[in-house]
Parts: structure tokens; C-alpha cells; sequence
């Protein structure tokens, strides 16, 4: 009780204060749908994805104060309840697209609305209650021991905006440059969204190599925030895959045998059908685009090994972290006997007696529910129990390690890979093996997916509140408030990008997500593993040249998992988001050379610009989805396009340089910001 006594947070426990209001909620459910649906999209399109906490802080503060006059604590609930929906978006994406690569078409039926917004709230809510009891443990006990980097960075921000500043201008400026780029780019097309050289397939010396960029402004953003090494790592996957595999199996395996492996994996009907990923042409037996064919016939499984490894190797490193964890917060638990009478404002939790209600209550609704997979009362039973003890040990080690390294390196890959094998040696174990066990194991993975995510974001969320003075209970219901509220928005964007195009509907695509538009990697990933376990109908052996890649680069010295993500993705993803990273090199690099200090991680004005960036190009990216829904709509989009005419002035080549051209001005833009002090 030590630390807890010596620790004085800034609004002290005897203050009462305005905090868990109707406005405060309100406002925090609308970021919590904002910033969730940013997410979806960016997670669908680039496996990525970045932390909202601070944005919504930044927002907080100069709305709040300025038009809705809220206190410290209430600006606190906002960022609460709005963090959970970019933690459960990531946590959706990253797994339930997996229904629709599962080996029979029938269980892509599993991915529709109500499935996902029941599983997205329930897991959501798995990851606040486990929660509930490791508060007093975790980020009380261990204020001095685990730094939960973006909470502390989040209270930074809501003290200094208590005292004054103008940290959302930057913001601001980042969202609305972004906002009339993306504009620009998909409503008006002055801006090409992914120009493209490549080499004719009979070039000698280096056939069907190709360089791409999606210049958006949400992938520059994200490449500064993560910074140089990172989005360089990511970088160098996708130089392997499309400038080092792509033009040897070019050179070595012939048109008709790519062909016939699209066959196999279902993206061509057959040898005498045209069309397909790269554009199959059945009279001269030859693609339009051979880099997109062997992309999807083979550089794809080759990724997906190497990304399944690197999470295996992620989990691996951490398993020492994974079991002080668990150790730690049990052993306390025992100590505490569950929950600590407490006195003042700021040690009072929700009841340990919810925890256990709400585990009963999870189980039960998933036995009943027609939403989840399942023939029979028992296997539904079953994939409760497998939930809830597979969430209680998860959910400590996603809170441990958050709390030493931040959520944006949060191996929660790792985790679900772990869940999805410990749940197929289950099924296995029962004598549940093949096909139609794989959308249970999957509900079971996915669920862990977003309880880990949300703990982590849980508890980020609760050591802003210990620092600033908050009450955890409030900040509990907040985050139960923001899961259910966020998940009905998540859910629906989910659905709207998934809805596929005119021209996909001609080429029989029925899905826009899985496709080069939404590739969704970590749901095939997770799809892939859980065919490959019940099901062993996989090409191991592309698989496996992925897995030894994964290896080569940690024996190097390089995270696997970031090299084996750019392997698997576009080229045309990676490179964008490493441009935005090496902006963030440089703007360092001056930095130092004059000898200022470089930026800080979260507050630094570069950070606030590329996070409005993100937010930016993300939003309008979303909605341009919903516009295109509509025919009319359409309709009325294809009058001011401006691609034909900018193209038939310019030539294809001259467009694409003129949106490169943007995209530098983007940068240099970003540039100059980080520079200010």
C-alpha cells in the first residue's frame, strides 16, 4: 500500500468533479464510432493499424473546454470511451474476414452483420471484465514498474490541455489537408491512388517487376508514426517479394502453370475462362499483368507462412513475460482476495461479483445464440468455456506486456495464433476434425483477438485515469459503454466496405474484402492456419518457404513478423507507409544536427499531423465506400471525374507522375510541420 499512498495523482481523491455526465459519453461513443470505422478500413487495407487514445485526448481538450466546458475527468471518459472502438475494429478485422476464406463458401454466410456485432461486443466486453479485477494489481501495484507508455502519454495530454495549449490545431490541420487530398483523389481522381511502373514480361534480365504506391494520406501518416525502422522493415519484405521472387518465377514457371494454381485457389474458373488476378487471357494463354497473378497464385502463401511464424516466434520471446504475468496477477489476486474495500474515489472498482455474473452470462449467450457456429448445445457450450479461459489468461499477458512496450507492439497476432492452435488440439482432442469445425475454432480465435485488443487499450486507458485522478469505476463503465456502442458502428463498416463493386460483381466476386482493394492479411492468415491444423489442405510447401524466411530474419537481427506483414502485403501498401517513416528519419536527423531534440513519440507536432492524417484519409475513405454503394450516387461521382480527361492530356505516365508530385507536396507538408518547434 506503499506506493499507493506516496502516489499523488492531479485531481486528488477527496475532489468531487464532474466525470461520468450524458455529454461525456455521448461524445465518447461518437469518437468511439469515428475512429472505428478509421480503423476498419485502415486495418482491412494495410494490416495496421494506430493508437486513438491520443487524438481523441487532443479533441477532447479543445472542444471540450472550449464549447462544451468539461472538466479533466470528463475529458478523461470521452478518450475512454472512445478508445475501445479502434481496439475492437483491430481486433473484428484482424480475424472474422477469415469466414470468408474458410474451405467451404457456405461459412462466408457466418460473416454478416449481426454475427460480427455480437461476437465484436462480446469480446469487447470479455476484455474490460478480466480487467476488473487486475486494475489493483497491474497499474496500481506497478505504477513504478509498468509505464503503459501511451496511457502516461495520454495524461500528459489531458494535464497540459488542462493548463493550456493548442495541441489539436495540429491536429486539425492534419484531418482537414487529409480530407481535401482524399477528395481530391476519389471523388475528383486529380490524384492517381496508385500509379505503377513495371517491366514488360519479356524483359530478359528482370521480367514483371513492379513498383506501386497507394499514395494516401492514412499511409503516409502511419508510416511517420511508426517511424523509419519499422516501416523500413516493412519495406524490405515487399522489395523481396516483388523484386527478387516475382521476377524469378516470372522468368522460370510458365503462364499456364500459374494459371492452373489460380485455378486450384479458386480466383479463375478454369484455363479457358478469362480474367482473374492479373488479368488471364484464355486465346493467347497468356495475363495482362503477370507480377498481380503470381502475387495471388504464389507470393501471397509464401507471406502467410512467414507471418504465421513470425507470430510464432513473437510468442515465443515473450512466453517469459507471459508467465511473470500471469504469476504476478494471480498470486495478487489470492492476496487480495479478489477486491479491496475501498475508501477513497479513486480505488473504487466495480464489483469482483460482475466479473463473475458477466463469465456466466458470456457462456450462456454463446450457447444460445444462433449467431455462433455450432450444431449442438455441447460444442456451443464448449467454445464458451474455451472463450472465457483462454480470454482470462490472454487478457493478463495483454495488459502485462502493453505495459512494458505499448500497445502498437502488442503481439496479439501471436496471441490469436496461440488460441486457434490450443483451440484445434482441443477439437482434435474431442474428435472433432475437418471442415465444419473451422468456423468454431475461428469464433473461438477471433473473440481472444478483441478481448486481448481491448485489454490492452484497457489498460492504458485505466492508468490515465490512475495518473489524472479518475474513478476506475466510472472509467469501467465508460469502456463497457464504448465496446457496445462502437461495435454496432464496426459492424456496419465492416459490411458497407465489403460490399463489392460493379466491376467486381462482373468478374463473379461477391466479396470486396480479400480482395487487392481490402486484402485483409491477418484473416486470411488466421483462415489458413485453422484449414491447415483440422483440415492439412494446404500447399505446405510455398508455406514453408515462408516460415524458413521468417527464421533467416530474426536469425539477422530483424523482426520477423514486420519483415513477413511486408511480404505478404502489396508493394503498393509498404511503400507509401516507409516514405512517411523516412520523413520521420529526417525530421529527426535535422533535428539532432542542429541539436534539438528530436520528437517526441506522441506529442511532437509531426505526430499530431500525421494522427490527423490517419484519422483523414481514413474517414473519407469510409465514406466514399458508402457513397459507391449507391448507383445514383455513382452516377453523379463518374460526372466529375477528371481521370479520363487528366489522362488523355497527360498520358497514363504523366497522371501517375502528377500524382506522385501530390504526394511529395503531401510530404513535404508533413515535413515542415515536423520541423516547427
Amino acid at each position: 500500500m506503499s506506493e499507493i499512498k506516496k502516489f499523488q495523482p492531479f485531481i486528488a481523491p477527496e475532489t468531487n468533479m464532474k466525470e461520468l455526465t450524458v455529454k461525456s459519453i455521448l461524445f465518447g461513443s461518437l469518437f468511439g464510432i469515428i475512429f472505428g470505422a478509421a480503423t476498419v478500413y485502415l486495418a482491412l487495407k494495410a494490416g495496421l493499424t494506430v493508437s486513438a487514445s491520443i487524438p481523441i485526448a487532443v479533441i477532447a481538450i479543445t472542444l471540450g473546454r472550449k464549447y462544451l466546458k468539461t472538466t479533466i475527468l470528463e475529458n478523461n471518459i470521452i478518450q475512454t470511451t472512445g478508445s475501445a472502438g479502434e481496439s475492437i475494429a483491430a481486433g473484428v478485422v484482424f480475424t472474422l474476414p477469415g469466414f470468408l476464406f474458410l474451405s467451404e463458401p457456405a461459412y462466408a454466410n457466418y460473416f454478416n452483420y449481426f454475427t460480427i456485432l455480437t461476437l465484436a461486443i462480446f469480446g469487447g466486453i470479455l476484455g474490460t471484465l478480466m480487467m476488473i479485477p487486475l486494475r489493483r494489481s497491474l497499474i496500481v501495484k506497478e505504477h513504478g514498474v509498468l509505464p503503459y507508455p501511451e496511457g502516461t502519454a495520454c495524461a500528459s495530454v489531458l494535464k497540459a490541455g488542462e493548463k493550456g495549449g493548442d495541441f489539436s490545431k495540429t491536429a486539425f490541420q492534419g484531418l482537414g489537408f487529409a480530407f481535401v487530398y482524399a477528395l481530391l483523389q476519389k471523388i475528383f481522381h486529380v490524384i492517381a491512388e496508385t500509379p505503377a511502373f513495371m517491366t514488360k514480361q519479356t524483359n530478359r534480365f528482370f521480367p514483371s517487376a513492379k513498383i506501386s504506391g497507394e499514395i494516401t494520406p492514412e499511409y503516409m501518416g502511419v508510416g511517420y508514426i511508426i517511424g523509419p525502422k519499422i516501416g523500413g522493415i516493412l519495406v524490405a519484405g515487399g522489395v523481396l517479394s516483388w523484386f527478387v521472387l516475382t521476377p524469378l518465377l516470372a522468368s522460370l514457371v510458365p503462364p499456364d502453370v500459374i494459371a492452373l494454381q489460380l485455378v486450384k485457389l479458386g480466383y479463375l474458373g478454369g484455363l479457358d475462362k478469362n480474367g482473374g488476378p492479373g488479368g488471364w487471357d484464355a486465346l493467347t494463354h497468356s495475363f495482362n499483368d503477370f507480377s498481380v497473378a503470381i502475387y495471388r497464385a504464389y507470393i501471397r502463401q509464401i507471406g502467410a507462412g512467414a507471418v504465421a511464424a513470425g507470430g510464432f516466434i513473437t510468442l515465443f520471446k515473450t512466453i517469459p513475460t507471459i508467465i511473470s504475468s500471469f504469476k504476478g496477477s494471480i498470486g495478487s489476486l489470492k492476496k487480495d482476495g479478489g477486491e479491496v474495500p475501498a475508501v477513497l474515489r479513486t480505488e473504487k472498482d466495480l464489483s469482483i461479483k460482475i466479473v463473475g455474473i458477466g463469465s456466466v452470462v458470456l457462456i450462456l449467450l454463446m450457447t444460445v445464440l444462433p449467431q455462433v457456429p455450432g450444431d449442438t448445445v455441447f460444442s456451443k457450450l464448449l467454445l464458451g468455456i474455451l472463450v472465457i479461459v483462454f480470454g482470462a489468461f490472454f487478457v493478463t499477458v495483454s495488459s502485462r506486456i502493453v505495459g512494458l512496450i505499448g500497445s502498437s507492439n502488442n503481439p496479439i497476432s501471436g496471441m490469436t495464433i496461440a488460441t486457434l492452435m490450443g483451440t484445434c488440439l482441443v477439437f482434435i482432442a474431442v474428435g472433432w476434425t475437418g471442415k465444419v469445425y473451422e468456423p468454431m475454432a475461428l469464433v473461438v480465435g477471433g473473440m481472444i483477438c478483441i478481448a486481448a485488443a481491448n485489454a490492452g487499450a484497457t489498460s492504458q486507458d485505466l492508468k490515465t485515469g490512475y495518473i489524472v485522478g479518475a474513478t476506475p469505476k466510472y472509467q469501467q463503465i465508460a469502456l463497457f459503454v464504448g465496446a457496445i456502442v462502437s461495435s454496432l458502428a464496426i459492424g456496419a463498416t465492416v459490411q458497407i466496405l465489403d460490399m463489392p463493386t460493379h466491376e467486381m460483381l462482373a468478374q463473379g466476386i461477391h466479396h470486396a474484402i480479400g480482395t487487392d482493394k481490402y486484402p485483409a492479411p491477418q484473416g486470411t492468415l488466421m483462415a489458413t492456419l485453422v484449414k491447415g491444423i483440422l483440415s492439412f489442405n494446404l500447399d505446405w510447401q510455398f508455406v514453408l518457404v515462408g516460415v524458413a524466411i521468417a527464421f533467416v530474419m530474426e536469425l539477422c537481427g530483424i523482426k520477423a513478423l514486420s519483415f513477413a506483414i511486408g511480404i505478404y502485403l502489396p508493394l503498393s501498401t509498404t511503400l507509401p507507409i516507409f516514405i512517411g517513416g523516412a520523413i520521420r528519419g529526417i525530421a529527426d536527423w535535422r533535428k539532432e544536427a542542429k541539436g534539438e531534440k528530436a520528437e517526441e513519440d506522441d506529442l511532437g507536432k509531426g505526430n499530431l499531423f500525421a494522427t490527423g492524417l490517419v484519422a483523414g484519409g481514413a474517414v473519407a475513405g469510409v465514406l466514399v465506400a458508402m457513397f459507391s454503394v449507391s448507383d445514383y450516387i455513382n452516377a453523379g461521382l463518374q460526372k466529375i471525374n477528371l481521370e479520363h480527361i487528366l489522362s488523355g492530356i497527360l498520358g497514363d505516365t504523366g497522371f501517375f507522375i502528377l500524382g506522385v508530385l501530390f504526394f511529395g507536396l503531401m510530404g513535404l507538408t508533413l515535413y515542415r510541420v515536423a520541423m516547427k518547434k
